[in-house]
């Protein structure tokens, strides 16, 4: 009890850390050993880039929700200033469960869609080409991404859940249910980029899977820019981009694009800056894609 009440007066930023500390053992413990006995491909725990996606762990867990803070709450403010009070007042009627369900829903199109416009637009490449640098997948893998491209798609994940409602709906600053999405989803999103073989046949259709993502991971030019969804690859049968075959999976992963190697070079890479670069073996494609 007594060290509990000594960790209780750290700092919020030890606090912080001492927790992800504690999340960090449990995901080691999980699936290191899943990864083991049911691994896709044979590669190291301690893989080339594993201390750099540990660094990815840290910054992605502190910064991205820092920075969501001011702009959700402006957001929040101007919807409830602008809707209707009664959709706001037949939202809040709703069971917890059921706005959750909602937003699961309604947060997966939002990400969708800020997950393929991060394709589609060169600029907004330029930031997500750090998750996809890696060229062998784990569950820590979903850990390598820009701070600003985890911004950017978990703001677009939230944008439909605050304007229809499903977020604050009497305008109370607690409410569980934006917290509850972005644990499932990042506890999910650590599934689905594990190095698992693991098959789920009819429900890879309705749930999305290691083996749903990893074609996302691809670099075979016949099958890049596929699988966007987080949880729901209905999204991607709606809008065309879905792509999951019974008995193959990817062989090759990462991108063409030009990465530095250090975690510092990616950081500052897409704003211009000069960073160590090696181009991808046989590379003949420009650093960031020209249109899709």
């Amino acid at each position: 009890m007594e060290t509990l009440l000594q960790w209780r007066r750290l700092p919020p930023f030890a606090l912080d850390l001492l927790r992800l500390c504690v999340w960090l053992v449990l995901l080691l413990a999980i699936f290191v050993p899943l990864e083991r006995l049911w691994a896709r491909h044979r590669q190291k725990v301690f893989r080339q880039g594993f201390v750099t996606d540990l660094g990815y762990y840290f910054l992605n867990s502190l910064l991205p929700k820092l920075i969501l803070i001011a702009p959700l709450s402006l957001l929040a403010k101007t919807v409830h200033t602008l809707a209707p009070s009664g959709q706001y007042a037949f939202i809040a009627s709703l069971p917890l469960w059921l706005r959750f369900a909602a937003a699961i829903v309604v947060g997966d199109f939002g990400a969708y869609w800020g997950h393929r416009w991060m394709h589609e637009i060169p600029f907004l490449w330029r930031f997500h080409a750090v998750h996809h640098s890696a060229e062998a997948m784990d569950w820590l893998v979903n850990t390598r991404a820009h701070p600003l491209d985890v911004f950017f798609t978990r703001f677009c994940g939230l944008v439909p859940i605050y304007v229809l409602g499903l977020a604050q709906p009497t305008g109370n600053a607690v409410d569980p249910l934006p917290l509850a999405v972005a644990i499932t989803g990042t506890i999910w999103s650590f599934v689905i980029h594990a190095n698992l073989r693991w098959r789920f046949g009819w429900l890879e259709r309705l749930v999305s899977t290691p083996a749903f993502h990893h074609w996302h991971h691809t670099k075979d030019p016949q099958h890049v820019d596929k699988n966007y969804a987080a949880l729901l690859p209905c999204m991607d049968q709606c809008f065309g981009t879905f792509y999951l075959p019974r008995d193959r999976w990817p062989e090759v992963y990462g991108t063409e694009a030009p990465m530095a190697r250090s975690m510092a070079g990616q950081l500052l890479q897409p704003f211009g800056r000069e960073a160590e670069v090696e181009a991808a073996p046989g590379s003949q494609t420009p650093p960031y894609p020209q249109g899709t």
